[in-house]
């Protein structure tokens, strides 16, 4: 089957090495006519968005297409926190306490929620921005440190003038992968986060699967993931969900209607034995195929950015790739680039993927193989320094 590939940058490599085209995903009526030209006279199956930045672009091509969809209604919810929050509530899902606040004159006296609170940008991905606040110093201090970060971002109107504040969730951290068909939410898989993500900063690590949790406790995460999936109006495509078991039960935090980011799609097929393209197209086309077989251990470390800096070199990198049950480490920024850790950074420094007969085993190749990394840095040099 022929893929068009469709990408947003400025420098795209795809009308070189695939079929593809290249369009402004800021200008999405004008993207929207170019592809739907490109695509004249083509008997299209399905329209798959690979990102946040094209989710709603995706809709409403495939309404034009007279594809299964989402309403671009539904896939906003999944760009706009504050507007998800206030879905979920309608619905009576598990939700925090929430409130919207403006940056302009912001003072602590406008929060209305018991501390701790988690301070977030409404549209940012990957942690970025998000900040934990204890009391009201700590509060002022990330909303302008948001502030700051936003101004760096490109994001302009609503989102960039606004925050969504949310009283802090206690609770073991899990990624849920799945797919609507028809408005039914259909598992692939649970990631367990090991690490405890209390803050300040939220900063994702390990993903392990399959989970350790008891049937019991997967049953009560998935029925809340499909509740709030028809909260926010979806019905077909992929599920990214990020969810946190309090004492009162699954609350969802982000829920996006793609697949999960960058390279951990490869713990897919690592655990699985298929590939998450391959599920994802098919469940696209109407071919939604079983998955509910063994699934054997398998596990990757986003290699966290501890600390700010110009990366020098990697040490250490031959021994991390020879610890057992190690599938393979990736180093994703190149020597000579800037490390900008959390919560202003939105990138990784690469992904060591293992896979193991169990759990503890997959866990612990992880552990010992990011032990063995050496990231050298040096401080990053500027004119505005002298």
């Amino acid at each position: 089957m022929p893929i068009l590939v469709v990408s947003d940058s400025e420098h795209s490599m795809v009308p070189e090495v695939a079929n593809g085209i290249t369009v402004d995903f800021d200008q999405p009526a004008q993207a929207l006519d170019t592809i739907l030209a490109t695509l004249e006279g083509q008997n299209v199956a399905c329209v798959l968005a690979t990102d946040d930045s094209c989710v709603e672009l995706c809709s409403r091509l495939a309404n034009r297409l007279n594809l299964p969809h989402n309403k671009p209604d539904a896939a906003l919810l999944t760009q706009r926190k504050d507007l998800g929050r206030e879905a979920l509530a309608r619905a009576g899902c598990n939700t925090p306490m929430f409130q919207r606040l403006a940056l302009a004159g912001l003072d602590a006296s406008q929060l209305t929620l018991p501390y701790p609170v988690v301070i977030k940008p409404l549209g940012l991905a990957a942690s970025r921005g998000v900040i934990r606040a204890n009391n009201e110093d700590e509060f002022i201090v990330a909303c302008r440190r948001i502030d700051a970060i936003l101004e760096t971002t490109g994001v302009t109107g609503f989102n960039r003038g606004h925050v969504l504040a949310e009283t802090y969730i206690d609770g073991q951290e899990y990624a849920i992968e799945g797919f609507m068909v028809k408005g039914e939410f259909r598992l692939l898989t649970i990631f367990d986060k090991p690490e405890p993500l209390t803050g300040p900063f939220f900063e994702e690590t390990y993903y392990l699967t399959p989970t350790r949790l008891n049937q019991e406790q997967q049953q009560q995460l998935v029925t809340e993931v499909a509740r709030c999936c028809l909260a926010y109006g979806l019905e077909q495509g992929p599920v990214h969900v990020e969810a946190r078991l309090s004492a009162s039960g699954p609350v969802l935090l982000e829920l996006a209607s793609r697949t999960i980011g960058g390279q951990c799609g490869q713990l897919i097929e690592f655990s699985l034995q298929q590939k998450l393209e391959e599920l994802v197209i098919q469940g696209m086309c109407g071919m939604m195929p079983a998955t509910g077989g063994r699934a054997d251990s398998a596990g990757v470390l986003m290699i966290p950015i501890t600390d700010a800096g110009i990366l020098k070199r990697v040490e250490g990198l031959i021994e991390a790739m020879q610890t057992e049950y190690v599938r393979d480490v990736e180093i994703h920024i190149n020597p000579g680039y800037e490390l900008v850790p959390l919560p202003e950074g939105a990138s990784y420094l690469g992904f060591i993927f293992a896979q193991a007969p169990d759990f503890e085993r997959t866990y612990a190749a992880l552990k010992s193989a990011y032990a063995k990394l050496r990231f050298v840095t040096q401080p990053r040099w500027s004119l505005e320094a002298l």
